[in-house]
């Protein structure tokens, strides 16, 4: 079980996403609350990408109560604030990530898995790209297909289709 900080130590703490999060706060006049603060502390402890209902798992299992439309809204400040990243994978329910290097995310359309990659030839091509009357912030590319598991679930079953297939010609 994870403790929740006490809300002063971890909002005056020098640690740069507690801080860029206070910043924000006080920049848009906005109180911080002790949910915010332990909804962050949560989210900075995941690698990779989560659903809401996921991180609502999380806090519950810290023992900490936070109520469904706090976690969205905080949600959205972090996202507002440029600290997550909202993602709604083709068929998935929207995952969240924090902002990290630009990457690559590999979605496989049978299971669901994903996988980030970093592609520096594409990230060259991307930092180079200009476009008329348009500043890039950022750049997000999925490609969706078969991950290496599925596929060879999907190779065995179909070799298993074609034993049977010939057994019944015999």
């Amino acid at each position: 079980m994870k403790t929740v900080p006490n809300i002063e130590e971890f909002a005056a703490s020098n640690n740069p996403v507690v801080r860029k999060f206070s910043d924000y706060l006080d920049a848009h006049g906005m109180r911080k609350t002790t949910e915010r603060y332990a909804i962050l502390n949560r989210i900075m402890d995941i690698n990779g990408h989560f659903t809401i209902e996921e991180l609502q798992q999380m806090i519950d299992g810290d023992g900490f109560r936070v109520s469904r439309s706090t976690v969205y809204n905080t949600i959205e400040l972090l996202i507002e604030a440029k600290m997550l990243r909202r993602h709604v994978f083709e068929g998935m329910q929207a995952q969240y990530e924090r902002i990290t290097l630009p990457h690559t995310h590999l979605v496989c359309t049978t299971c669901g898995k994903l996988k980030e990659v970093r592609d520096t030839n594409f990230a060259a091509f991307m930092n180079a790209r200009r476009f008329n009357a348009f500043n890039t912030d950022h750049y997000s590319l999925y490609v969706y297909g078969t991950c290496s598991t599925c596929a060879r679930k999907l190779k065995r079953a179909r070799q298993a289709s074609n034993d049977d297939s010939a057994k019944k010609r015999k």
